[in-house]
């Protein structure tokens, strides 16, 4: 088994659910969570994460962590030598996240509230991955700018799906995806 399958097994989507939703846990798509955002289709959780290439040790922020579970996921896959920032801009969320995430015994990997003033988290920056849940219109300078030299970013924009490596910020296209707004 690969990594990435074996952090959706370690990590089922279930647990990071809402309780009245929980019996839609295998549905291939997004589900409501709260204060206008889903848990996304595990199909594109997939694809991200692969294209997002995380390796044990690194350190990798999670822009916009919703219910918890991509979090959970990449702490997963960094295991208890890497580090994982999840940022969340709705405080209900914020919560919600926080207590699925603890539920999954990794204290290498936190959630905490965004910043509505800063894109991503340019204090605690560089990074050596980047995995965003939520769509802007144009790519934001400022969160490739929080990347190590040699860092990857994944990133849903207008539509498509990039995968942003550095240095140069060079740029492959991924197919179409549908993302609540990056606010």
């Amino acid at each position: 088994m690969d990594a990435v399958a074996a952090a959706f097994e370690a990590c089922p989507r279930e647990g990071f659910l809402p309780k009245r939703e929980r019996h839609r846990a295998s549905y291939d798509g997004p589900i409501q969570i709260a204060g206008g955002q889903t848990n996304s289709q595990p199909r594109t959780v997939e694809a991200m994460l692969r294209l997002l290439d995380v390796r044990p040790g690194q350190r990798v922020l999670d822009v916009g962590s919703g219910s918890g579970w991509t979090t959970a996921l990449l702490a997963h896959l960094v295991g208890s030598g890497g580090q994982v920032l999840g940022v969340e801009l709705e405080p209900e969320l914020v919560e919600f996240g926080r207590d699925n995430l603890a539920r999954t015994g990794q204290p290498w990997a936190r959630i905490e509230p965004a910043d509505p003033d800063a894109l991503g988290r340019p204090d605690d920056a560089p990074w050596d991955r980047i995995l965003v849940s939520a769509e802007p219109r144009e790519l934001p300078g400022e969160l490739v700018e929080q990347l190590v030299d040699d860092g990857v970013m994944v990133i849903p924009v207008s539509g498509t799906m990039l995968r942003v490596t550095n240095p140069g910020a060079v740029v492959t296209r991924h197919g179409g995806y549908r993302f609540v707004p990056l606010r």
